[in-house]
């Protein structure tokens, strides 16, 4: 086993790696940025290197920077997180060039995966379902027209690489297709670098299902079930939970075999997801596979017990996974909200401030994986996101009421957030149903959440807070600042959304 890991992420990921490595007897390195100094994920670790200015560019995506830090500190491997550089193939080489251990897939896996159009003719060869459409980039629009017309409207046209929606346009008719296929092309080449753009049909409805692979270096491959992404804004994951009230025990043995297959198909090692479309009739389709450990991984490791960062690093290390299919059995339930500092009022616009005051839930059944800590700065440079909060229950209603529990709990002040929102959420009436699908929050939930009344009650408590935070954290902070974000006219709570906005 490794004695020393580089992490090279930032924020909550980063801590919670970190924590595996701590268990492990794994001393752990941070990297930071200028923006990052007084972040919490260098403090947390046991040696600490500022690779470069705030801009990602050049820091945390820098290779060069993120490896002499490596070499410095005597790393043996490199755990990537998520985001930044956990997706790029080309940084896998640069590693294994340096003589590091990559804890992740094999370069030639990642790129495989890493291309839509290339995965789409891995799985077909392999019997994985694809969803109708194109299994190349498209030419030019005559192209698009004819393979549109050949499978029908509505259609969606999609960035060859990348994800996240960038690059993805809703065709509903042939005389709109030249205008999406130039806007799509263009903002994935503005994203990726990269303006290749494939077709396939709209499915009407889907859920969005996921399965967590496991895989090691000896060719054995298991799947520890499924996690349901369906509660999205704008292509983003807001709530996951697992297990998934749409699958029956025949789909979720199907899917997962499915999965399995898919792994195998492109050579996969270490930890990754295989995720899914399923439409209104039972019928999944393969979507794509994230090569890495997936923000929602702890709903998985709450109900089967399975530390997943301990496993990447044990895979990493050579060892044989002992894990056998049959010896996977989840129990209970597990939910995550996703916490952003965004304003949700806004149209879920990211947000930016100091994290003036802070409070965070515990109790039987409630996990919070945070990167954050009273006095941290959100800054413009980096993910909105700053925290995912878990609950688990023996049924899906008891981690529901947990999780909700703890969304009341949770207090942050300075910059608006979406636990108001995700609050909304899980107590909405389709939600609690299990009767929705990805299109729920953008068509229904949001405009619903806006028009829900404030209470002047709760108002006055947020004040109360707020004025607490001055007067602890005057000493240490901005006066003008604090004076200015605490000032009771630019907060409000309101009603259901039991939260904190400004």
């Amino acid at each position: 086993m490794f004695r020393k890991i580089l992490v090279a992420n930032r924020g909550e990921i980063a801590i919670r790696v970190m924590r595996t490595c701590r268990e492990m007897g794994i001393r752990s390195v941070a990297i930071y940025s200028e923006a990052d100094r007084t972040a919490l994920h260098p403090q947390m670790a046991d040696e600490a290197y500022l690779i470069g200015p705030a801009p990602a560019t050049e820091s945390y995506l820098d290779f060069k920077r993120v490896l002499d830090a490596a070499k410095k500190s005597g790393a043996e491997a490199i755990h990537p997180g998520y985001g930044f550089l956990a997706e790029n193939a080309d940084f896998v080489r640069a590693v294994q060039e340096a003589d590091l251990v990559f804890v992740g897939p094999p370069a030639q896996a990642m790129q495989a995966m890493g291309s839509k159009t290339e995965a789409r003719r891995l799985m077909k060869s392999a019997g994985v379902p694809i969803i109708p459409g194109t299994q190349q980039a498209l030419a030019s629009t005559s192209k698009a027209k004819e393979a549109a017309a050949k499978i029908g409207y509505p259609v969606l046209l999609k960035a060859a690489l990348g994800g996240g929606g960038k690059g993805m346009r809703i065709v509903e008719k042939e005389e709109d297709i030249e205008r999406a296929f130039s806007a799509a092309a263009r903002e994935a080449k503005g994203a990726f670098g990269d303006d290749n753009i494939y077709l396939e049909k709209l499915l009407p409805g889907p859920r969005h299902i996921e399965f967590q692979i496991l895989a090691d270096k000896h060719g054995h491959v298991i799947h520890l079930g499924e996690r349901e992404c369906s509660i999205q804004r704008r292509h983003q994951k807001v709530i996951e939970e697992t297990p998934s009230v749409a699958l029956t025990p025949e789909l979720r043995r199907d899917m997962g075999n499915a999965a399995v297959k898919a792994a195998k198909a492109c050579g996969y090692v270490n930890a990754g997801t295989v995720e899914c479309m399923l439409d209104a009739n039972g019928n999944y389709y393969f979507l794509e596979m994230n090569t890495r450990l997936q923000v929602e991984h702890p709903v998985t490791e709450m109900v089967t017990g399975i530390d997943l960062v301990k496993w990447q690093l044990r895979i990493a290390a050579g060892e044989k996974l002992t894990l056998k299919q049959e010896h996977i059995a989840p129990r209970g339930h597990a939910i995550e909200a996703r916490i952003y500092a965004e304003d949700v009022t806004s149209g879920f616009l990211p947000a930016t401030g100091f994290v003036n005051f802070l409070r965070v839930p515990s109790g039987p059944g409630i996990r919070e994986d945070s990167g954050i800590a009273e006095g941290s700065e959100i800054s413009r440079h980096y993910d909105p996101m700053i925290s995912k909060l878990v609950a688990w229950g023996e049924t899906r209603d008891e981690a529901v009421r947990r999780l909700a529990r703890a969304l009341r709990e949770y207090r942050i002040a300075g910059v608006p957030t979406t636990i108001p929102f995700c609050l909304f959420v899980i107590e909405h009436p389709r939600f609690s149903s299990g009767d929705f699908d990805t299109r729920l929050v953008d068509e229904e939930l949001h405009r619903e959440f806006m028009e829900v009344p404030a209470n002047p009650e709760i108002e006055r408590s947020v004040a109360a807070a707020l004025a607490l935070a001055v007067k602890q954290n005057g000493s240490r902070t901005n006066n003008q600042r604090m004076k200015t974000e605490s000032s009771t006219s630019g907060w409000k709570w309101s009603g259901r959304r039991d939260g904190i906005e400004k």
